[in-house]
């Protein structure tokens, strides 16, 4: 691609010679009308060049059907055109940019005979031309063999470099190989250690026969294409921005570092701006789906500068996950560290939605007296309905697996461990004031099975405990508490978009999580609809009836498992959440009081108008 004259089909025909493929001249899919339009001096508009871009595009879909290569030779001056293109097959193309000055095209194209298009119509060229962002330039400058030697070199480059071959990292190449792309993977060399890791790697997956390793930073970076795209797939912290420093003197103008660990939100912001300094960017991207997720398409936020981003979209879409209506579980989720904000907070209802899956079984368990096979066989049934999730399938699947005649649950430490997400939620929470209490429930509660093994166990005191409660108010107890979960949740979402002008959209953000990800659900379908007409869950009118219709379970689970002795913190949380949005019962107003009656930090009153402080001498 380029302006013409730029060489595009001498070229072209060096290359198909060269690789044996069937070369494809632009030009001769031209319209008659579009031929004797430019042949009379006038340049085509868009509407001229549509149709034509559409019969390329229809040769070059037929090429992919027939699993057949091809060159194609075509100004495509405009992003537009460029998508047009493309349409369909996305991931099949690679564009060339044949780049050089007015000067040197003009000199050629004066110098060209029997061409319909005249030299004077190159500066309306130049005026449309919109210089791509995501192809290999070839200096059109060089002799012919020279540009031909530089494109074998440039297109036998890998598209794509990944850093880190833990769990994730090697997963997501696998996944990123299987989609067809030409990818680079480095892993530090440790002595002893880690030798070898990429080259070992590539070598036990057959998807990966074409793929390069490395140990070696400098090399790898010259591995790939520019501008290069690099997955970081590292330890966050200060592992990350030790990287950098390491990474940064092989890299160049535009080249781009996509973070996908779980880092702070406010990390990777300053990340951002450092590597700018540089014109460098850095894509702060959330990965969620595990092992399994990020191997057959995770759920994928990616964010920070949107240009860089249309940079790495295809290769991200295509790893992602897919939704019901067959969209990719990706989306540019906004500026700054957004990506990692929500990642962040995907976690964090995570933590919740586990908490209150082990809370369930412990009634079920320790009060109701069933073993986790029957339990298992509750979930299972639930997991038919609106209560699927991701989170109940498996709980369903672990509580059947045993070793040697026993439940493998039972033989598992009594101790949840957590990697950080949870803590920082729950901090970020507190500091734009969002009363998330699922989520710092939930985190307490894994301290909690922590530090208990230190204390005797205090005898429990059951006499009087109520009888079993039936399944189904267990049930709606769980949804109940599951849906305040949510909300709170996607309302810390919103006062960070707006209290950092991120402008989120929470309804295709729920769409990403919808597939690919830990938390996905039934529910999170749902979601995604409510919020295409609100920003509130518990302003949607059904779920404020099932906040009625549902109550009365959620305190008989809590009364019940009260009763016998059980922790419960996120059913309490959810429980006292709702009471405490009763309007008819008043608490706030004696903290007031008592603010106002030790520190004079006044107070505003019902019977006056809004903005209105008082102060009283209490005694």
């Amino acid at each position: 691609m380029g302006v013409s004259g730029s060489g595009k089909t001498t070229l072209g025909l060096q290359l198909s010679e060269n690789l044996g493929l069937e070369f494809y001249d632009g030009d001769h899919f031209h319209s008659k009308s579009n031929i004797d339009k430019m042949s009379a001096g006038n340049p085509l508009t868009d509407e001229d060049r549509f149709e034509w871009l559409e019969s390329i595009n229809e040769a070059a879909q037929k090429l992919v059907a027939s699993k057949t290569s091809g060159i194609f030779a075509c100004s495509a001056l405009k992003e537009k055109y460029r998508i047009l293109l493309s349409k369909n097959i996305e991931n099949e193309i690679v564009f060339l940019y044949l780049k050089g000055t007015k000067e040197v095209i003009q000199a050629r194209m004066n110098a060209r005979k029997g061409h319909f298009m005249p030299s004077q119509l190159l500066d309306s060229q130049f005026k449309t031309l919109e210089e791509p962002q995501n192809a290999l330039e070839i200096d059109l400058t060089k002799s012919p063999a020279e540009m031909m030697q530089e494109t074998l070199e440039k297109i036998n480059l890998s598209e794509f470099g990944l850093v880190g071959l833990g769990v994730m990292g090697k997963s997501l190449a696998r996944n990123l190989a299987n989609n067809g792309f030409q990818i680079s993977l480095f892993n530090r060399f440790v002595e002893d250690k880690e030798v070898s890791i990429a080259e070992k790697f590539i070598d036990s997956h057959e998807e990966l026969k074409t793929a390069k390793g490395f140990e070696d930073l400098e090399k790898f970076c010259k591995s790939l294409q520019t501008p290069r795209k690099i997955f970081l797939m590292i330890k966050a912290g200060v592992e990350t921005d030790e990287f950098i420093e390491k990474i940064k003197p092989y890299l160049q103008k535009g080249d781009i570092l996509i973070d996908g660990g779980n880092s702070h939100f406010k990390d990777t912001k300053k990340r951002m701006d450092y590597l700018a300094e540089n014109d460098l960017h850095f894509i702060g991207t959330g990965v969620s789906g595990g092992e399994e997720g990020a191997l057959r398409g995770p759920s994928i936020m990616p964010s920070g500068n949107a240009a860089a981003y249309k940079n790495i979209e295809r290769f991200l879409n295509k790893i992602a996950a897919i939704d019901k209506n067959g969209g990719s579980c990706c989306t540019y989720i906004g500026a700054d560290g957004s990506g990692h904000f929500i990642k962040m907070v995907h976690n964090g209802v995570e933590y919740a939605e586990m908490q209150l899956i082990a809370e369930v079984y412990a009634l079920l368990r320790y009060k109701n007296g069933l073993n986790p096979d029957e339990i298992s066989e509750i979930f299972h049934n639930w997991n038919g309905g609106q209560l699927k999730s991701y989170l109940l399938e498996i709980t369903a699947k672990i509580l059947t697996k045993k070793e040697k005649g026993k439940w493998l649950v039972d033989l598992i430490l009594d101790q949840a461990g957590n990697k950080g997400t949870g803590n920082w939620t729950t901090v970020t929470a507190t500091e734009l004031g969002i009363p998330a209490t699922l989520i710092t429930s939930a985190l307490f509660a894994r301290y909690v099975s922590t530090v208990r093994e230190k204390y005797e166990s205090i005898p429990s005191n059951t006499e009087n405990e109520s009888k079993n409660l039936n399944f189904r108010i267990i049930e709606k107890a769980y949804a109940l508490a599951r849906m305040v979960n949510h909300q709170q949740g996607f309302g810390l979402i919103k006062t960070a978009s707006d209290a950092y002008n991120w402008s989120l959209n929470l309804s295709e953000i729920a769409r990403i999580w919808t597939n690919g990800c830990i938390i996905r659900s039934t529910l999170m379908e749902d979601i995604q609809i409510y919020f295409e007409t609100t920003a509130d869950l518990f302003e949607v009118s059904e779920i404020k009836q099932q906040i009625i219709d549902f109550k009365g379970d959620l305190k008989c689970f809590c009364l019940s498992a009260l009763q016998a002795e059980l922790p419960i913190p996120c059913m309490l949380s959810a429980n006292d959440y709702i009471n405490s949005l009763n309007q008819n019962i008043n608490t706030a107003n004696i903290i007031q009081a008592q603010r106002d009656f030790f520190g004079a930090h006044t107070y505003q009153r019902r019977d006056a108008e809004g903005g209105k402080f008082f102060h009283t001498i209490w005694e």
